[in-house]
């Protein structure tokens, strides 16, 4: 019998924006001496909004929402009624080898089977639908090329972020789904990845000091009107 690969599972509860970006951005630049990739599913304590690393900040409802600007890129995406999740991958794994439109559909292969067990015939959008202004799209109204669409609507899109520290997957996928059952998709969603790449899960908690980078980056990046509100032109 083959032995399964294990990753990381993290459940991980509701916090601010800012803290849950800074969560993702720490766990890349941790994740080599982690030395397995990391699931992390987590809420919004929050009426939330992220937009992409190069969208410009005006093009989120900050009136009614707090908004976050991601370290990845993508577009705007409301997380009121939302599943979302991160992957972070370590760069010697394979899946990191693999170029950049192709990761996606790796991992989308896994929400594909997530969502078919809610009846949903749902595949990876083809092409972009027509031009995009990356600046100020949303992503759940413009689907982009390995986004997950079901009867010409998107379900669930992802940004990702590259450097040589590994890779960081940001997902988020419609609750409506699963007809709003949260804890229902969250639980399908895990059982199709332990499906999709033949392993079991164990459990991440994070230690003390992993706890302070945390919340020493959401003070000095996340948090700040510099970071969220630069022009796309702005550096990281």
């Amino acid at each position: 019998m083959t032995t399964k690969d294990k990753w990381f599972l993290w459940l991980d509860d509701a916090h601010s924006p800012q803290h849950n970006m800074s969560v993702d951005e720490t766990l890349l630049h941790q994740i080599s001496a982690i030395g397995k990739p990391v699931v992390r599913i987590y809420h919004w304590d929050r009426p939330s909004v992220s937009i992409g690393y190069v969208q410009d900040y005006d093009a989120a409802p900050h009136d009614k929402y707090t908004v976050v600007r991601r370290p990845t890129g993508g577009g705007v995406v409301f997380h009121d009624n939302d599943l979302t999740y991160t992957v972070v991958i370590p760069p010697e794994h394979e899946i990191a080898k693999v170029d950049r439109i192709e990761s996606y559909h790796v991992f989308h292969r896994a929400v594909l089977l997530a969502l078919a067990e809610f009846g949903l015939e749902a595949q990876l959008a083809p092409d972009e639908s027509g031009p995009v202004n990356r600046a100020t799209m949303q992503c759940f109204v413009t689907p982009t090329r390995y986004d997950v669409v079901a009867a010409g609507k998107k379900y669930a899109g992802a940004a990702q972020r590259r450097t040589r520290e590994g890779v960081l997957h940001q997902g988020s996928i419609a609750l409506k789904a699963a007809a709003g059952n949260g804890k229902l998709l969250q639980e399908k969603l895990i059982d199709a990845f332990e499906k999709q790449f033949n392993i079991n899960f164990i459990d991440f908690r994070p230690d003390s000091h992993f706890n302070g980078d945390v919340e020493e980056l959401a003070e000095i990046k996340y948090a700040t009107e510099e970071w969220n509100r630069f022009k796309k032109h702005g550096k990281r």
